[in-house]
């Protein structure tokens, strides 16, 4: 990956100072922060100062500078065209009572809000004309949006710098770091597969002893219950009385 990157930049060379200066310019000047951050772009110019493509010496006030006049440039475009915004169709479907809340909180907050707007996504591109939109005062803006452009345009750089320093310590124990997580994965996989298989021997164990016929205890037990009834039977029929057949003659002679 790194060598990927470096050859892209050097390929590219110093048109990463105009394309990074010209996107941190453009992200709060023209909106282009809407669909694509500034920090992007000074974060890659970071790395590539790192990698001596670009001079750190130069992207730095160029980043900060860039920052700077783009939310000028924004503040302009409010104070200008934010009243008839405003009025236009587009303004209505908004809402009246939307944009005072906006006013309201930017002149309840002033400077504040101006660098907060520049520390944080989306707003970076929308407070500038914003505050010109709500005339805040021109002063205000400047001093406090020059703070938040040189605090988020250099930490913007270092970090990318910072980055470019983390990816080659990444990078030379890569090759070698996925190996204990393969070997833990494949051991997990076969300690759950002995249990399992083991399990399955323990089922088919008490499964086999239920299905085995009776012992020899349990067969001289039936023998005996048998014997048992055989004999109560026994005992009963002697017990009842025998009825025996009178010869005919008697029963002629009786008759006579």
């Amino acid at each position: 990956m790194t060598e990927f990157l470096q050859r892209l930049g050097e390929h590219v060379g110093a048109w990463l100072y105009l394309i990074a200066s010209g996107l941190a310019f453009a992200e709060a000047a023209i909106l282009v922060g809407m669909v694509l951050p500034g920090e992007t772009a000074l974060l890659v110019a970071g790395y590539f100062c790192h990698e001596g493509v670009l001079s750190v010496g130069l992207m730095l006030p160029l980043a900060v500078a860039a920052a700077i006049l783009g939310d000028n440039v924004g503040y302009a475009f409010g104070k200008r065209f934010g009243p008839p915004l405003r009025a236009s169709r587009l303004g209505g479907w908004v809402g009246e009572h939307r944009w005072i809340r906006v006013d309201e909180f930017l002149h309840r907050h002033g400077g504040k809000a101006v660098l907060l707007g520049r520390l944080t996504a989306l707003l970076r591109a929308l407070v500038p004309s914003m505050s010109g939109m709500a005339r805040m005062r021109y002063r205000t803006f400047l001093v406090w949006n020059a703070a938040g452009g040189m605090l988020w345009a250099g930490a913007c750089v270092w970090l990318g710098y910072a980055f470019a320093a983390s990816l080659h310590k990444i990078e030379r124990y890569a090759t070698w770091a996925p190996i204990p997580i393969v070997v833990a994965v494949v051991g997990a996989w076969l300690a759950l597969d002995v249990r399992r298989k083991r399990r399955e021997r323990a089922e088919a164990a008490q499964q086999t002893e239920t299905a085995q016929p009776a012992g020899p205890a349990h067969s001289e037990q039936t023998q005996r219950e048998q014997t048992q009834r055989e004999r109560a039977q026994g005992e009963r029929r002697q017990g009842e009385p025998e009825h025996h057949e009178m010869p005919a003659a008697a029963l002629n002679v009786e008759q006579a």
